[in-house]
């Protein structure tokens, strides 16, 4: 179906304008119903020249994001990872965050898209959250159910939770939100995932509950060149209060260390602990101060 022609006018930021000409579609399931799939990644700049980490991975992500909510992917990877590249030096960018984002074609059906279309930028983006350590609360605010919605998938509509769920622990003072599953288990942050450490290992949420966040991932690898224990398992408020320390993971975020829960502090010195050493081993990994293969 088609919605609009050369001649049809929209209301747009206080201008009637042509719909042809105003630079987006506004018929689209993406703007009206959230039916779209992003990536988040960071370029670093290192003694090798600028770096994409885990690009193959985060791409990879993108495509069975789309698949799992039939989104058309029509691209190949490796095409896209290579004008990623070509993107940051017509930005004269060396360090960077970087946003593909898979939006559909025109349609206002409740139907699969039968288009679709790919953008990405680019923009310099200090750690998301900052470099201090957080200051973290629960949240009223649930995290979706995988019986509801395809949690594994980075899809645009179900971020309208991490919204509400991070400016709410803002308002109340915090820098960030815990967020529950169906049980009342801790699932992760609004966009971060967690883990605690205790008695010298450390617990994150399974799989089964929270985002399978690249980060995250990574944390895991670095804990066995470690000879860390990671125990994945369902983690209570109780669990996360008594706590030895605490740290958040994402590729916005990186490795930051947590200062307190709902008002309750760690005791020990975050520059002594488990996530410490993984936070300062994973700069070097990004930067590639340690052995690591960059596919470009």
């Amino acid at each position: 179906m088609q919605y609009y022609n050369q001649d049809t006018y929209i209301y747009l930021n206080g201008d009637f304008v042509k719909a042809a000409s105003a630079g987006i579609d506004l018929f689209g399931q993406s703007l009206h119903y959230g039916y779209g799939a992003f990536e988040g990644l960071r370029a670093y700049s290192t003694h090798h020249g600028t770096r994409i980490f885990k690009a193959e991975e985060h791409f990879a992500r993108l495509q069975r994001s789309c698949e799992a909510i039939n989104l058309p992917y029509e691209w190949h990877n490796p095409h896209l990872i290579s004008r990623t590249y070509e993107l940051l030096e017509k930005n004269n960018l060396r360090a960077a965050y970087i946003r593909p984002l898979v939006f559909s074609g025109s349609n206002m059906h409740l139907t699969p898209a039968t288009s679709s279309n790919i953008v990405i930028a680019a923009w310099e983006w200090g750690p998301y959250l900052g470099q201090n350590l957080l200051r973290v609360c629960t949240s009223a605010i649930q995290r979706p159910t995988p019986q509801s919605f395809p949690i594994g998938a980075k899809v645009s509509g179900q971020y309208i939770n991490a919204i509400l769920a991070s400016s709410d622990a803002i308002k109340r003072g915090y820098d960030e939100a815990l967020l529950l599953d169906q049980y009342g288990f801790v699932a992760q942050a609004a966009s971060e995932n967690l883990f605690i450490e205790k008695d010298s290992k450390l617990y994150t949420p399974p799989l089964a509950d929270v985002f399978p966040g690249i980060t995250r991932q990574t944390v895991i690898e670095l804990c066995k060149e470690l000879h860390v224990d990671v125990v994945e398992q369902k983690l209570t408020i109780q669990d996360i209060l008594q706590a030895d320390s605490a740290f958040l993971s994402g590729t916005a975020a990186g490795i930051i260390g947590i200062k307190e829960v709902d008002g309750v502090a760690y005791q020990e010195d975050w520059e002594h602990t488990i996530g410490a050493s993984i936070q300062r081993k994973y700069k070097k990994l990004v930067l590639e101060e340690e052995n690591y293969e960059v596919i470009i």
